[in-house]
């Protein structure tokens, strides 16, 4: 079985691919974020009430975490660009229809169909820089696409708070939603350069897709809405249920001539490795942002575009690195991750002993945090899928995006146990810089399960 690949015109390298690629990234990337900001003047606007707000940021993570297996197979089978491609209009389309929601409800519905858009075009973008851009350009790719994916949840929050702030032709919060029309519809017209690829297979594995967007559905709601219920038994019912849909799922993957997720991708030591260590780095990496935000924001007094500016100081750090990570990771090969992981867990300690005091002491660490960001990002997506078979290319990159949201998730669950704890906010806060300390030292030791070199370096 081999991947078919439709040649692009004469002339056109990787380099041709990674404008639109990356626009996307960017596009989906911010749009997860910039929604915490809009989220007071939405409220007000709309007048919605605690379970709607809620569910403007569930009902997108739980879509997006769904439907990624299921999208990244889609691309293997019908052409990933083709699939990238209505992904974007969906993605796009939905953000219209947030941007003009009368009431609290649509906008939810909006959210969701976002979320369903973003689980069929984020595989693609991986699946396409592993297939389209030559081998020997791959580390700088997704590098860049690394940069790309940190900056765009970096700044999310400022740029939210520029464009409410900015109250461009009256629309207030729905900028926010609205912008993603003429950057859609750009992203597009670029997207005519990337070359059109296919994997193995002939038609999709429907139970196989309904078995494991039940599972995920199982996993994934109870860890987004378990913490502020109170974890009733529901929760509990839901991830023991969860376990028993996956384990069917990898039973009846088995036994499957086509199946959704061919197993073999699991043989090869730097895919199976790599995403315990990607689960890791989103584990901690989103929660720390959550945290952060509601240290500054509630703990502090801050504005959002307040907040905004202190998360600068991580872009900083994470910009620097960043464009120069897949240097770092070929002369240091899996070590650039365990020391990414350290500088992280001594910017993340810096910041537990900074907690209360001026908001100046803070930024060392989230320097620091950046930069250790930037270290690890990039290596563990190239060193996760390097080794995996161009014809699968699509199916894996759907279990990393899907393992990247499930971190997501759980991380959120864990520390926000952590934070809420605390008898005060910044008591909370410094808790959960401890206990992120901890999960980057794990990564830093996850780090050894890697191959020592990426097939690509």
């Amino acid at each position: 079985m081999t991947t078919t690949v439709i040649a692009p015109a004469a002339g056109r390298t990787g380099a041709n691919v990674l404008p639109a690629l990356l626009t996307v990234t960017f596009l989906t990337a911010l749009d997860f974020f910039i929604v915490n900001v809009a989220m007071p003047a939405i409220q007000l606007d709309l007048r919605a009430g605690p379970a709607a707000l809620q569910w403007m940021v569930a009902g997108f993570g739980l879509a997006l975490a769904a439907g990624l297996i299921t999208g990244g197979r889609l691309g293997d089978l019908y052409g990933r660009r083709r699939v990238l491609t209505a992904g974007l209009i969906v993605f796009t389309a939905a953000s219209v229809l947030c941007g003009v929601a009368p009431v609290a409800g649509a906008l939810v519905a909006g959210r969701v169909l976002q979320g369903a858009g973003a689980a069929l075009l984020m595989p693609q973008t991986l699946a396409i820089l592993r297939t389209a851009v030559p081998a020997p350009e791959q580390p700088r790719a997704f590098a860049r696409y690394a940069l790309t994916l940190g900056l765009g949840a970096v700044f999310g929050q400022v740029v939210g708070g520029l464009l409410i702030k900015a109250d461009l032709f009256g629309l207030d919060w729905r900028a926010c939603f609205l912008i993603n029309l003429p950057v859609g519809i750009a992203a597009l017209v670029m997207l005519r350069s990337v070359p059109e690829s296919r994997g193995s297979g002939t038609r999709l594995d429907l139970a196989g897709a309904a078995l494991v967007t039940a599972a995920l559905v199982a996993l994934v709601l109870p860890l987004i809405q378990g913490r502020e219920q109170g974890w009733p038994v529901w929760t509990w019912v839901s991830l023991g249920l969860a376990a028993v849909l996956f384990a069917a799922f990898v039973r009846l993957q088995r036994y499957r001539q086509q199946p959704l997720v061919d197993l073999r991708i699991f043989r090869g030591r730097s895919f199976g490795a790599g995403l315990v260590a990607v689960q890791a780095f989103w584990m901690g990496q989103a929660s720390f942002f959550l945290v952060l935000a509601l240290y500054l924001q509630t703990g502090r007094g801050l504005s959002a575009l307040e907040s905004g500016a202190v998360f600068m100081a991580v872009g900083a750090g994470y910009l620097l690195t960043s464009m120069r990570a897949h240097r770092i990771a070929a002369r240091l090969g899996r070590a650039s991750v365990a020391l990414g992981a350290v500088v992280m867990a001594a910017g993340l300690g810096a910041m537990a002993l900074a907690a209360g005091a001026g908001l100046g002491w803070l930024l060392p660490g989230l320097a620091l945090e950046g930069l250790g960001m930037g270290l690890a990002l990039a290596p563990l997506t190239t060193f996760a899928l390097s080794a995996v078979p161009a014809e699968h290319t699509g199916a894996a990159s759907g279990v990393l995006s899907t393992v990247n949201q499930t971190g997501n998730a759980l991380g959120v669950a864990l520390i926000g146990i952590v934070f809420y704890r605390g008898a005060t906010i910044t008591e909370g806060f410094r808790a959960s810089m401890v206990a992120l300390v901890v999960l980057e030292l794990a990564l830093a030791l996850l780090a050894n399960l890697l191959p020592r070199a990426s097939a690509s370096s």
